[in-house]
C-alpha cells in the first residue's frame, strides 16, 4: 500500500467489494483467531469487527471503517503476527489446538496444522493484494521495471488481447 492514497487502499475493486486495506484487516482476524484463540493464547487487543456482537455491518472484516486508519490496521496486523510468532515459539507445532468455529467432529487439531492453514490463507491473500495493487497503478511485483518499461508492457498486453480476440464468441 506504500505510495497509495487513502482512497486507493479503501476503494472496492471487485464485484464483492474487495479492497487492499480490507484484505489486510481480514488477515488480522486470521492471525488472531487461528494462532491466538485456537491455541488458548488470545491476542489481547480488541478486534471490534469480531468482538462487538452489536456491529451489524456486512463483511465487517473485509473493509476498514472511516475511523480505522491505514496505520491502525497495518499496525494491528504486525502486532497480531508478532503475537502469533511468540505463541508458536512458546508452545511449538505439536501443541493441541481447538477451532471453535469448525464443525464439532473436526475441531481438534495442532498448532502446526493451524500454522499451515494461516500460511496458505496469507499466501492466497497476498496474491489478491498483488493483483489489486496492479489494478490501482500497474505496479505489481518488485521486478516489473526490470522486465520492461511501460511501452513494453503495453505491447505485451496488446499481443495478449490479439490472441484472446481469436476466441471471442
Amino acid at each position: 500500500m506504500d505510495g497509495l492514497t487513502e482512497y486507493q487502499v479503501r476503494h472496492p475493486m471487485t464485484p464483492t467489494g474487495t479492497n487492499l486495506l480490507g484484505v489486510v484487516k481480514h488477515l488480522v482476524g486470521i492471525e488472531a483467531g487461528y494462532l491466538g484463540v485456537c491455541l488458548a493464547h488470545p491476542f489481547t487487543e480488541p478486534l471490534p469487527w469480531i468482538d462487538d456482537e452489536r456491529a451489524d455491518a456486512p463483511n465487517r472484516d473485509m473493509w476498514a471503517t472511516a475511523a480505522e486508519s491505514r496505520d491502525y490496521i497495518t499496525g494491528l496486523y504486525q502486532r497480531a503476527c508478532d503475537h502469533s510468532d511468540r505463541v508458536l515459539d512458546t508452545i511449538g507445532p505439536d501443541a493441541a489446538a481447538t477451532v471453535p468455529w469448525w464443525p464439532e467432529a473436526s475441531r481438534e487439531t495442532s498448532a502446526g496444522a493451524l500454522l499451515a492453514r494461516v500460511l496458505m490463507d496469507t499466501a492466497m491473500h497476498a496474491g489478491q493484494l498483488q493483483v489489486l495493487r496492479e489494478l490501482v497503478d500497474g505496479q505489481a511485483g518488485s521486478d516489473r521495471d526490470s522486465i520492461g518499461d511501460d511501452r513494453r508492457w503495453d505491447d505485451y498486453r496488446s499481443m495478449l488481447e490479439k490472441v484472446a480476440r481469436q476466441f471471442r464468441l
